[in-house]
């Protein structure tokens, strides 16, 4: 199962290591604007100068990005009022919750919770897999680099009796057919029940933005700079194990619970359900040169997101030792990195249907 990222505010905190995701934000600030603009009917939600806004954020995390995505969507709503409707926007009361792991730092979340914001704010913690929320409560959800992380690690991986279990590191796996179809099955698994479950907790006419990313289509796994992150993480653990300080059968045994989708793998996934329809999907700016981020720089953008998940498997001891030893096998592979494709950020825009729930 997925771990939170690291929080607190320290050095390693994914508060301090995720301004790239906040770049990625700050890209898609014109396309929730736009949204707002031509897809949100306030006379089919309802709202009014006595209503109250709710808005979901889904994966939240500890900080900050999770404020940029709020106050981008709350200014468009703001903006739609004062040209479409001349209403004036004060006179709308906006609720937020912010939505993560049961073990993820709210407490970090809250204190950085911005003074000058124009809404209410409550956590709710849960798993995004299922329900959350009362059903048509909602009237925007935002989730933002979360759906790529899987519920569980699929049963053909984890476990010894299968093809798709492969005695290999990391290193391997992931380019593994067998093991590829399997993350596939269970990515598909996991967001038809986070769509169903939205379903129920969104408005008829709400909308559902998403931040993902994805593998280009058509692109292998092996061939972008994805590829080479897995290939260079499993390197170092063989490495740990070299070094004695875990086990070959530790290893085998570990497994990342994420998939990074196509485009039109996600796409289909969604297009089978029928309460959302996809208003929008495409691909933002391309991402920073690989070849601009230093080892030390990559190495704690890394951990601040699979801290978690390694001290969960090899124990703490561990952590410091494998990080230290990743910073050296990133500066080693900096020309790979440079040489592979990025994967990309993908928008979607999801309009949730008027038909009744089974």
């Amino acid at each position: 199962m997925a771990q939170p990222m690291v929080g607190g505010d320290g050095a390693h905190s994914y508060a301090k290591n995720s301004s790239g995701q906040g770049r990625v934000m700050e890209r898609a600030k014109e396309l929730i604007n736009e949204a707002i603009a031509d897809k949100l009917d306030l006379k089919l939600l309802k709202i009014d100068t006595s209503s109250t806004f709710r808005v979901a954020d889904l994966g939240c995390s500890t900080g900050p990005n999770t404020f940029i995505a709020v106050q981008n969507i709350i200014e468009a709503i703001e903006l739609k009022l004062l040209q479409a409707d001349h209403q004036n926007p004060s006179t709308i009361e906006f609720q937020v919750f912010f939505n993560d792991h049961p073990e993820n730092d709210f407490n970090t979340l809250f204190k950085a919770l911005p003074h000058s914001r124009k809404y209410f704010a409550a956590g709710v913690p849960g798993f995004f897999q299922n329900r959350l929320f009362p059903k048509s409560t909602l009237h925007i959800i935002n989730s933002s680099y979360a759906l790529h992380w899987l519920s569980k690690i699929p049963k053909e991986i984890a476990g010894g009796n299968s093809l798709a279990w492969n005695r290999e590191s990391i290193r391997n796996k992931r380019f593994v057919n067998e093991v590829a179809e399997a993350y596939s099955a269970q990515f598909k698994n996991d967001i038809e029940s986070f769509l169903n479950a939205r379903a129920q907790e969104i408005v008829a006419g709400g909308l559902m933005f998403i931040l993902i990313v994805a593998v280009p289509d058509g692109i292998p796994l092996s061939q972008t700079t994805l590829g080479v992150f897995y290939d260079v993480f499993g390197s170092c653990l063989m490495d740990m194990a070299k070094m004695g300080i875990t086990s070959e059968e530790k290893i085998n045994s570990f497994n990342i619970p994420n998939h990074r989708p196509t485009p039109k793998e996600l796409e289909s996934i969604i297009k089978t359900n029928k309460y959302f329809t996809i208003e929008r999907m495409e691909q933002l700016a391309d991402r920073m040169s690989q070849s601009t981020f230093l080892a030390k720089c990559r190495t704690s953008a890394v951990r601040a997101v699979y801290e978690g998940v390694v001290m969960e498997h090899f124990g703490s001891e561990f952590v410091e030792p494998f990080f230290n030893h990743f910073t050296v096998k990133v500066e080693e592979n900096t020309s790979r990195f440079e040489k592979f494709q990025n994967p990309i950020d993908l928008f979607v825009l999801l309009k949730r249907t008027g038909d009744e729930l089974n």
